[in-house]
């Protein structure tokens, strides 16, 4: 009898084991996967599998984020990691990864020969400090990747967020943005057509050298051309996105039927374009006084849903301008004052466009309403703080006015919206209106196609600074005088981005990964407690189950006496 039983016992281990393997072998040819968490911290968007599916070679990842780290960056690490595998799953094995840490050379030399070839393929550093057993530690990392595909390569930063956040929220910000920054790099090597965007030029707008940032900013994922509408370049049809950047004077009818009907047409715009003019030469003593541009565009905005005001919105939360403070010998004083015309811009609607962005810094920028257009979606993108002061045209603006202290209770207007993201199937300005003569109106629509329109009220905010040493131009946002780099060429790329992806690969900034900390205070309180339950808990119960094990093992067989 005890044979039969052990056969018995036997046979139903063997089954259980050969059902183990049959269900192995069938989860590697029909793999499935199951994301349980709140978050969906463990999927990816529609966008990026449909990007996967489609590679047709192996995409080459170099992660630049290894070796001894802070607790923080190894979580950063280990979820590029599981965002990695994830691509690698969809795209059936075909993102191979590499992990490396750069500070690994033999001896320095060779570390600062890696280190400076690192930064040549477009990674920058971070100098790290933290403590490791009670003693302060000091290390320069690369957070960044290099992604390679067809013997092409982008060099990619993973390590983002507004600086504003505390060191956890700007890890977290990152961790929500890895799926979006590496999708995003293999879509610029997978791509086999780069899409177009026109910089529309004959409306006295900045210069070639003024626009070189935005211009280079724009040419690592498209193809730029400078479109002069003034010279009868009038074919807008064949740019993907035209950007209008900063124009100071008129335009005629017929070339703003062009747009209107380019717009009607599904073509997406956007609009940097400032409402008043300032001379700041003359804005020394007692100032000068900012007047209104006259571009025509204003009756464009109102029938799509935007009206840009002419007034200027000054902001306690400011950047800074310098003036000339004395001199020492024969060297002038420079002093850096805060300059309230200048907002610091850290005030963002919802939407991926500004998702995790940091501070955007403007200039002479104008306040901007939503007005009645049917069908058409307002979404506010940029916000100056609620300590803003609105100040109706004309304006006056003196250097003096630096020198006062800038006092919270008269910038008492509250958050003042400055860009708008409109979406939907616009109106045409020349519905029930008579056409332009001087151009042929065949084929005009009335009614438009689904599209999307930035309004921006400041048309600075795309102008790059010349640096001070050699007056070369330099990165768009980075500040001469601070060093500081501001998020102006982010805002701009994320909402070209936006326009011309199909809004697919940008949803994913959507993600959002709560912080659960713990709390310290109940940590230290319940210390205790928890290291009995976790330590001592576990050890007791498998004591009592053996002690009822054995005592049922006695009593059952004490019956076959």
């Amino acid at each position: 009898m005890v044979n039969h039983k052990r056969m018995e016992s036997l046979l139903r281990l063997g089954i259980g084991i050969l059902l183990i393997v049959i269900l192995n072998q069938l989860t590697g040819l029909f793999p499935a996967r199951l994301d349980l968490t709140e978050e969906k911290r463990y999927s990816v968007t529609p966008a990026t599998r449909a990007l996967l599916d489609d590679l047709q070679d192996v995409v080459y990842v170099e992660v630049f984020l290894e070796g001894e780290m802070p607790a923080g960056f190894k979580r950063l690490r280990k979820a590029i990691e599981e965002t990695l595998s994830q691509f690698d799953y969809y795209a059936d094995g075909l993102v191979k990864v590499d992990f490396i840490d750069p500070s690994s050379a033999l001896n320095e030399k060779a570390r600062n020969e890696y280190f400076r070839s690192l930064i040549e393929r477009g990674l920058q550093p971070t100098n790290l400090s933290y403590k490791r057993d009670g003693n302060k530690t000091e290390k320069l990392i690369f957070p960044g990747a290099i992604v390679s595909y067809y013997g092409q390569e982008v060099p990619v930063t993973l390590l983002k967020g507004s600086q504003s956040a505390t060191a956890e929220e700007r890890l977290n910000q990152s961790i929500e943005g890895l799926e979006y920054e590496l999708a995003n790099a293999i879509r610029i090597l997978a791509n086999d057509r780069k899409k177009t965007v026109a910089l529309i030029q004959g409306h006295g707008e900045p210069d070639s050298l003024n626009l070189a940032g935005l211009t280079n900013a724009l040419l690592e994922k498209y193809d730029v051309f400078n479109v002069d509408m003034s010279t009868g370049d009038k074919d807008l049809g064949r740019y993907d996105a035209l950007i209008f950047p900063k124009p100071t004077t008129a335009f005629s009818s017929a070339e703003k039927y062009q747009i209107d009907q380019y717009i009607m047409k599904g073509g997406k715009t956007l609009f940097f374009v400032d409402a008043l003019r300032v001379n700041m030469d003359s804005a020394s003593g007692e100032g000068t006084f900012a007047f209104p541009y006259e571009t025509g565009l204003d009756d464009m905005f109102f029938k799509y849903g935007a009206r840009i005001n002419r007034d200027y919105v000054q902001d306690i939360i400011c950047g800074e301008y310098p003036i000339v403070a004395g001199n020492m010998g024969d060297q002038a004083q420079i002093r850096m004052l805060p300059w309230p015309f200048f907002p610091m811009v850290n005030n963002f609607g919802n939407h991926p466009i500004v998702k995790n962005l940091d501070a955007v810094s403007m200039k002479f920028v104008s306040t901007i309403d939503s007005v009645k257009a049917d069908g058409i979606e307002k979404i506010p993108l940029l916000k100056t703080s609620q300590y803003s002061m609105v100040n109706q045209a004309p304006v006056k603006v003196a250097f003096n006015e630096l020198r006062k202290n800038l006092d919270p209770e008269r910038f008492n207007h509250g958050s003042k919206n400055v860009a708008y993201l409109l979406k939907g199937k616009f109106t045409s300005i020349y519905r029930n209106r008579i056409l332009p003569k001087e151009i042929n109106t065949s084929g005009f629509k009335e009614s438009g196609e689904e599209t999307s329109i930035l309004i921006c009220s400041d048309g600075d905010m795309i102008r790059n600074e010349f640096s001070l040493k050699d007056g070369t131009p330099m990165e768009l946002g980075l500040s001469p005088y601070s060093q500081m780099k501001f998020a102006n060429k982010e805002f701009v790329m994320n909402a070209v981005d936006y326009m011309l992806n199909d809004q697919g690969l940008i949803v994913s900034k959507n993600k959002s990964f709560a912080i659960r900390p713990l709390d310290k205070v109940k940590v230290a309180n319940e210390k205790l407690k928890w290291q009995l339950i976790n330590l001592v808990l576990p050890i007791v119960l498998l004591i009592i189950y053996g002690a009822l094990r054995a005592y049922w093992r006695k009593k059952k067989y004490a019956s076959f006496k």
